[in-house]
């Protein structure tokens, strides 16, 4: 092998952006994953959990939930108010609808996917058909003060749960009507701040699930009002929650960056009784876990520190290899970086600008794995920002470093670049 030399760039300073939701496919197929950027990516479960598409951020789009609904369509609502249906053939968002409740704090769709129910910040709940070409609006559910944070339909799509700030209420589907309303911290004795249902989860047999800032999971028998069982998981939040399709087995998601599994098991050796039991820590996550899913075969969990990480249940693995192997996405998929290689040029790119370096150089010479003092320092060029509210997908720059360009999800934009003694100018093409 020939003598070459390693320039180590360590001024790209590439932020990434934090998991904000996650939407397994019913069928467990794919994996939809939404960004703090509003970024959005689907990864397919057969292929090793390829990331297979990736739609761009927009700076008036927040995605603070997904879901799938009538087969293979993707919805995600945000802040913003808006209901987007995403377009994943064109990669774009491809029709939106205005909530009517301000920002808009969760969706689920129900068991077949017909319906999809959204929590405002103004306390409603609102219901929303889906036919062939978008959405249109059913009707409006029993609104109450306070913002809806999390929602859950019932397996059988009668009721619906909303948690909210200090309580969460059970709400008929037919009528429309509250018909229980439950305070999570009335037992909590002289409970000076308030508590966030931030997850909640609604089981066949009537019993939901909360998850809350007290760091506790509860369960509750939600037509007498009362609690059932507790469990402090955490000394802070418990942010996500997500329940397996049996629904013998679930995952929490806390604010310190670990995640707990919790199992549905006899109290005896093949008793009926059946208890929920806490497993220990798994911590994956620096940051917030603010997003889980329960695929029949993993726990998902992705987190503010931008990882994405897939833990096999051993159980449910029939044979050593890569099914059984954890696994974490930590790392974007696409090409961030260009390189022209004659120019030694290097381009940046962010979502909503570029930059164009040029690479140092030196005269030194010595032996192998020395590191060699540069006599021209790194040098930044230009910083090209994106016109528009739309985060740029993909760039490039020619190998001669005389072109560069780059494209959104609507328009591409080609420069051509002059470097001189009085530095780089770009002219538009």
């Amino acid at each position: 092998m020939g003598e070459f030399e390693v320039h180590r760039v360590r001024f790209f300073g590439l932020v990434p952006a934090g998991v904000r939701c996650l939407a397994c496919h019913p069928r467990g197929t794919r994996l939809a994953l939404a960004r703090t950027d509003g970024a959005v990516e689907v990864y397919n479960f057969a292929a090793n959990y390829f990331q297979e598409k990736v739609i761009p951020g927009h700076e008036a789009r927040s995605v603070e939930s997904l879901c799938w609904a009538a087969g293979d369509r993707l919805f995600g609502a945000g802040l913003g108010g808006d209901i987007t249906e995403y377009d994943l053939a064109g990669l774009s968002a491809a029709r939106g609808l205005d909530g009517g409740g301000g920002p808009i704090w969760s969706m689920v769709a129900n068991s077949t996917g017909t319906q999809l129910a959204i929590g405002c910040e103004d306390g409603s709940v609102k219901i929303f058909q889906v036919v062939p070409g978008g959405i249109q609006f059913e009707r409006n559910l029993d609104r109450r003060k306070g913002r809806v944070l999390c929602l859950s339909w019932h397996p059988s799509d009668t009721h619906i749960v909303a948690g909210s700030i200090d309580f969460f209420r059970v709400i008929d589907v037919t009528s429309g009507q509250t018909v229980q309303r439950v305070m999570v911290n009335h037992h909590v004795e002289k409970a000076r701040r308030e508590c966030v249902v931030w997850a909640i989860a609604l089981l066949s047999s009537g019993t939901v699930v909360s998850a809350d800032s007290f760091g506790r999971v509860q369960f509750w028998d939600w037509e007498q009002g009362t609690l059932a069982e507790s469990h402090t998981v955490s000394t802070s939040a418990v942010l996500s929650l997500a329940v397996s399709q049996k629904e013998d087995s679930m995952i929490v998601g806390t604010s310190t960056g670990a995640t707990y599994h919790l199992q549905l098991l006899p109290v005896r050796l093949g008793g009926l009784e059946k208890r929920w039991v806490r497993t220990k820590p798994f911590q994956f996550h620096s940051h917030d876990v603010r997003a889980v899913a329960h695929s029949p075969t993993a726990l998902i969990s992705g987190g503010l520190d931008a990882q994405l990480v897939i833990r096999p249940l051993m159980e449910k693995v029939q044979k050593k290899g890569y099914d059984a192997v954890l696994r974490k996405f930590t790392f974007p998929h696409r090409r961030l970086v260009s390189c022209a290689r004659k120019a030694r040029l290097l381009l940046f790119q962010f979502s909503q600008y570029l930059e164009l370096w040029r690479l140092g150089s030196t005269e030194e010479t010595g032996k192998d794995g020395e590191v060699l003092p540069l006599c021209r320092m790194p040098e930044h060029l230009v910083q090209l920002k994106s016109k528009g509210p739309e985060h740029i997908y993909c760039s490039c720059v020619s190998p001669c470093g005389t072109w560069l360009g780059y494209s959104t999800a609507s328009r591409f934009q080609l420069y051509r670049v002059r470097c001189d003694g009085d530095g780089v100018s770009l002219r538009k093409v």
